[in-house]
């Protein structure tokens, strides 16, 4: 794949199809181009560039040219408050995290999205994965938005900071807590001007259960959580109110309870103060872990998910707080006959993240020696994370995410990915289907209104 040297090559390459000069909103003067090879070129470009104003200039584009074709940059927030007042109901909302391959799995979703006439999906990455995957919030969005124009998409677009997480050990040190919390602060601002105007706030890692009351178990999280919400209001784009979600029980923890939400919200909305909207949603722990259990023959064990918890809690969010309701994470990995339940359940949201890692790194087509590659740096560099009495299997199940980044553009150029974009993509459509998401278009864009996000053109880059 070409690399742009500069951005007069990049502007000669792009020349005959767009008109961007800052005089005026990009406008696109052959949008056949935006559909083809070309747009995997800029893509490609967007995330590999030698230059780093050359991967600014083909982002900016990117943004600017989905912008002018109609896949605008959006907050659910709106479609969340209609759920909140009892409008709309019966479909739990996917949000997808791609680690890996993430133009071409973006656009094999919005590929499932036009036929099955859905716009009710979000495309994600948390903080963790942000520094794992090599995948900063400016790349994310350019790949989203790249796969969008290119699969012809025109709708909002959904894209998330996920567990945007305070680490509990440096917030436990005095030392440390200031420059993690200034590492959150941070983070929601890059997100926001990359355009995540859907945030998760995850200060579930600060609640202590060995407090003598539930408000006092809960009362870091909700305090922090409240301090990031006012700092996304006050950055938040002119006519955009960015979705936030909350979260009172850290994955793989012990299972949340109503009367945990109850106090979280209280506490919270006194924290918030008057006139500030708060969370439309709430993660709750329901049993299931990140990434699933591996065990030592292969596989994965088997959870014991409490349906009842997200019912209860996402019943509690819509009546008494006007929520959207409760959000499941760590859920890719369940059997596949338990998702029809979610929608049933009055789940909100859905996280869905390890499986599709999983198809990718477990697939037939993809090749052995790229996988033993990435095992073998495993062993090097995450030798540390390995416990006792740890299989290698079950060692490399739990590590290999982390070799997403270092063999990123190995991955992105494999010879052979269409078939094993053809197997996510069938499993994209069984998951919307058990969600209930297929035909949300209308619903959608009923209650959600996107605003034109025109980014600036590049100094230096003039386009036709």
């Amino acid at each position: 794949m070409e690399t742009y040297r500069d951005l007069s090559t990049l502007a000669a390459r792009w020349k005959s199809a767009v008109v961007w000069d800052g005089a005026a909103p990009l406008r696109v003067t052959h949008e056949a181009a935006l559909r083809g090879p070309a747009m995997d070129e800029l893509a490609f470009n967007a995330v590999f560039a030698p230059s780093e104003e050359v991967r600014g200039g083909a982002r900016a584009l990117i943004a600017a040219a989905a912008t002018a074709t109609g896949a605008k940059l959006a907050s659910i927030q709106g479609l969340y408050a209609a759920r909140g007042r009892g409008e709309i109901h019966g479909f739990t909302v996917p949000a997808v995290n791609l680690r890996c391959l993430t133009y071409d799995i973006a656009r094999a979703i919005f590929r499932v999205a036009k036929r099955m006439d859905c716009a009710a999906m979000i495309f994600e990455i948390a903080r963790s994965e942000m520094g794992y995957t090599f995948q900063r919030p400016a790349e994310y969005s350019a790949s989203v938005l790249a796969a969008a124009l290119r699969e012809g998409w025109r709708g909002p677009v959904f894209i998330q900071g996920d567990h945007f997480q305070v680490a509990a050990k440096k917030y436990a040190k005095p030392e440390a807590r200031g420059p993690e919390l200034q590492a959150i602060r941070d983070l929601i601002a890059e997100a926001i001007a990359a355009g995540f105007w859907n945030i998760d706030i995850d200060t579930s890692t600060l609640v202590d259960l060995s407090k003598p009351t539930i408000d006092e178990q809960q009362r870091a999280n909700y305090e922090r959580c409240a301090e990031y919400t006012k700092l996304i209001r006050e950055r938040e784009p002119r006519g955009v109110t960015v979705s936030v979600g909350g979260e009172i029980g850290e994955v793989g923890t012990k299972n949340s309870t109503v009367e945990e939400f109850t106090a979280y919200m209280q506490g919270y909305r006194r924290a918030l103060g008057d006139g500030v909207e708060g969370i439309s949603k709430i993660s709750v722990q329901t049993g299931t872990s990140h990434g699933g259990v591996p065990l030592p023959g292969g596989g994965v064990a088997q959870v014991k998910l409490d349906f009842g918890v997200l019912e209860a809690i996402s019943k509690n969010a819509r009546e008494k707080w006007g929520m959207a309701g409760a959000v499941q994470h760590g859920a890719s990995t369940l059997p596949a006959e338990l998702f029809h339940h979610f929608p049933k359940a009055g789940a909100a949201e859905i996280h869905l993240a390890t499986e599709f890692q999983n198809m990718v790194i477990d697939h037939p087509a993809f090749p052995a020696s790229l996988r033993e590659e990435m095992a073998a740096w495993t062993r090097e560099h995450c030798k540390d994370e390995q416990k006792e009495g740890q299989t290698d299997s079950q060692f490399f199940y739990k590590t290999r995410k982390k070799a997403w980044g270092p063999f990123k553009q190995q991955v992105w150029t494999l010879a052979d990915k269409g078939v094993i974009l053809e197997d996510l993509e069938k499993r994209f459509e069984f998951l919307w289907q058990q969600l209930a998401v297929g035909g949300t278009r209308a619903t959608v864009e009923e209650h959600v209104r996107p605003p034109d996000y025109v980014p600036a053109v590049p100094a230096g880059l003039k386009i036709g």
